[in-house]
Order: structure tokens, then C-alpha cells, then sequence
């Protein structure tokens, strides 16, 4: 199975990396951009066969590692 997970930065948390992709954008014309949020997806291939526990494990992962609970929030996919 596979894991998509997709992180980013929880509203209120400053996002410099967001601000610089929405005046690059302003810059080359794209006009009407705003509140520009980046993130990161982290894809996995997981042995596990039962989409629940693959799910689990993705979930302990992001809890211990892939994300930072205080500033990040994450959204599982599970792909069979």
C-alpha cells in the first residue's frame, strides 16, 4: 500500500516561504494571488496489506517524525 501524506503549516503560523512564492507570482504577472501556503508531500510505500493499519502506521509516523504537531497539520491518503 501506499501513504500520501500532505503537510503544512497551520493558520497563524508564518509562512516566509509562502510570502516569497506570492510576490514571484505578483512579479511575473499573475495578478489576484494571495494567502500563498506551502507545503510538503511525503509519499511511502508500506508493506502492510490492511488499509486500516497502514493507516495507523502512517498516522504514528506523522506523529513522531514526518510532522510538527505544534506548527503542521497532515492529511493521510491510504492507496490500495
Amino acid at each position: 500500500m501506499k501513504a500520501i501524506i500532505t503537510i503544512t503549516l497551520k493558520n497563524g503560523v508564518l509562512d516566509p516561504q509562502g510570502k516569497a512564492i506570492e510576490g514571484a507570482l505578483t512579479g511575473l504577472g499573475f495578478e489576484g494571488v494571495s494567502n500563498v501556503r506551502q507545503g510538503k508531500e511525503i509519499e511511502l510505500t508500506l508493506s502492510e496489506t490492511d488499509e486500516a493499519a497502514a493507516r495507523a502506521q502512517a498516522e504514528e509516523m506523522c506523529k513522531k517524525l514526518l510532522a510538527n504537531p505544534v506548527m503542521e497539520n497532515y492529511a493521510i491518503e491510504i492507496v490500495t
